[in-house]
């Protein structure tokens, strides 16, 4: 044994013990004839003293070498109140190194200015540092409490296969080749939908899982090649039902670790959130919601914006309050050039100041109208207004867009304030132009509202689901649906997508026997737990809360994946690869 206490433990109240303790040096100070050492571990800093009779101990000592060092605990003169053993330190009398470093290609220190690459690569140096160490800390934190709070509710932990078929969840999935059965390929679950819900029909009832995920899709900021979701899923329940158990898993994460216990859990229907926010995962913690004006301008002398309402379109304005000063022309311009990479033709925009009108579309407006948009959205002085007429749904995710944007950048938004929101009723299907056909928005399981059950074959556009989202600042925290239970139903669903029997059977053949033997009402939700975590820890980059990230182009510069493997690896498998021109 190498220690009998951590770097983080010792206080004025163990002053006079003999401690052993053992960790890596982060820094050094000689000082002549004493050389102060601060050891450290993943519990904390404690400052080690070699006097000049002991000096010497220590003379090859360098930063990160792992020593351990034996001395008694004394009380300092001066605390030093940075340190939460700033109070003590050791007076060494023994060292022995226990391993050697070479230099670090990076500072270990909270404040480093090596780049991503270079930490991504040195990950296990990386990790030394409290802004990395203490995110991984904290996702152990989260789902400790989650496994406290589920399995005081009677839910059961159940493992689900790594390896398993490929079938169509809306990414492409990571295969694997098979050794035994050439030719064929196993997949990485990019969630395991069907394991739980077989699971439910087995009559698990209650079942979670900390599940790793994999899904082969382009990354960004908040995604990841592999993730970690907390899977829950109930049986004869409904939203209701699994609503109420994951707040009670949210608040009991939050009193944990913010010490938050006044949470609240709004409702938004998916057409309300995309009416007033132009996003099915808003964030709340500003308002500036979006209005519609186009009854103002069905008879405008303006054509582009009378020609946009008689042809069906919407024009959606945005009010920011006090603000017209701090937006130059520039400014706008760059906004103009944002909702275009939304597929939005241009956007409009009026100042308001010393009750006159000014902006892109002040001159092509008569005054009676500028003034009518003035009462109708209760214009003051120094106020802008955005908008945009174009499609309905072109315009509201335009303009939902640059309302995020401009909340970031006007300063609305208070970063230590949490707001969640329930989107509900998601809609049964979205139409793919590449495929040209309805697709799940979901999943084939997701079960429709049942006012929309008729509508299921015969008015796609306007079936509505029972899927639903926890959204949390601005991400989409989990999505899950109550699932269909009833065979005649799910046939319904496959022929809406245009599934023939055969394809059916090829994909999704086991699941849909396994429903012929009776299956329970059941409802389930995936929760991100890499989002989650990176919410809490106040980061924006997904990165900095995977103990071994891939970067954006899914490499691990660490380990040098992936990476070629041995012919003989490929003659076993019964694979050839085929050379790039």
């Amino acid at each position: 044994m190498n220690r009998d206490h951590t770097c983080g433990e010792l206080r004025k109240t163990d002053e006079g013990k003999y401690v052993r303790l053992a960790g890596w040096v982060s820094k050094r100070r000689n000082l002549g004839s004493i050389v102060f050492i601060d050891l450290r571990d993943r519990y904390g800093i404690t400052q080690i003293t070699f006097d000049e009779a002991h000096s010497d101990l220590v003379k090859d000592v360098r930063n990160e070498y792992v020593i351990e060092v034996k001395g008694t605990v004394k009380v300092k003169e001066t605390p030093n109140p940075k340190l939460e053993t700033g109070e003590i330190e050791v007076l060494a009398d023994s060292c022995i190194v226990l391993s050697s470093a070479k230099t670090t290609p990076m500072i270990i220190a909270d404040e480093t200015d090596a780049l991503e690459d270079l930490r991504l690569k040195y990950r296990y140096l990386d990790i030394r540092r409290n802004p990395i160490k203490d995110k991984l800390l904290l996702r152990d934190k989260i789902t400790t409490v989650v496994r406290s709070v589920l399995h005081g509710d009677d839910f059961v932990e159940v493992e689900t296969p790594i390896l398993s078929k490929s079938t169509p969840e809306g990414a492409r999935d990571y295969l694997v080749p098979s050794r035994l059965y050439k030719g064929r390929f196993y997949a990485l679950p990019q969630s395991p939908q069907q394991y739980k819900q077989l699971l439910m029909i087995g009559g698990m009832d209650r079942y979670f899982q900390i599940a790793r995920c994999f899904r082969d899709e382009d990354l960004r900021a908040d995604r990841q090649p592999e993730f970690t979701q907390i899977d829950i899923e109930m049986s004869f329940a409904d939203e209701e039902d699994i609503f109420a158990e994951v707040e009670k898993v949210m608040k009991a994460i939050f009193k944990e670790v913010k010490g938050i216990d006044n949470l609240e859990f709004p409702r938004i229907k998916y057409v309300d959130a995309m009416d007033k926010y132009g996003s099915d995962k808003p964030d709340l913690r500003f308002g500036n919601e979006m209005i519609n004006v186009s009854e103002l301008f069905k008879e405008s002398e303006f054509g582009v914006f009378r020609n946009c309402v008689s042809e069906g379109g919407v024009i959606k304005a945005l009010i920011f309050k006090n603000v017209a000063d701090k937006l130059s022309r520039k400014k706008f311009d760059e906004f103009t050039e944002f909702v275009k990479v939304y597929k939005a033709k241009a956007l409009a925009y009026l100042k308001y100041d010393k009750n006159e009108f000014s902006g892109s579309v002040n001159n092509a407006l008569p005054l009676n109208e500028k003034e009518a948009l003035r009462d109708f959205l209760k214009l003051e002085n120094n106020d802008v207004v955005l908008m945009i007429a174009d499609q309905k749904n072109i315009a509201e995710t335009a303009l939902g867009a640059l309302r995020k944007k401009l909340g970031e950048e006007l300063g609305l938004i208070d970063k230590d304030k949490y707001c969640f929101e329930w989107i509900t009723e998601f809609p049964m299907y979205e139409y793919s132009e590449e495929e040209n056909r309805w697709v799940s928005a979901h999943h084939p399981f997701t079960a429709p509202r049942d006012e929309d059950v008729d509508k299921l074959t015969t008015d796609q556009a306007n079936c509505y689901s029972r899927a639903y989202d926890l959204v949390l600042n601005g991400y989409e925290l989990l999505s899950g649906s109550v699932r269909i239970h009833n065979s005649e139903m799910q046939a319904k669903v496959f022929d809406a997508l245009g599934l023939t029997k055969e394809q059916i059977k090829n994909k999704f053949g086991f699941f849909i026997e396994a429903f012929e033997y009776g299956a329970p009402p059941h409802c389930g939700v995936g929760i991100g737990l890499e989002r989650l975590t990176m919410i809490l820890s106040g980061t924006d980059n997904i990165k900095d809360v995977v103990a071994f990230p891939k970067t954006a182009s899914a490499y691990c510069l660490m380990s040098d994946a992936p990476n070629t493997v041995d012919q003989d690896q490929l003659d076993f498998l019964g694979l050839d690869i085929r050379k790039e021109d």
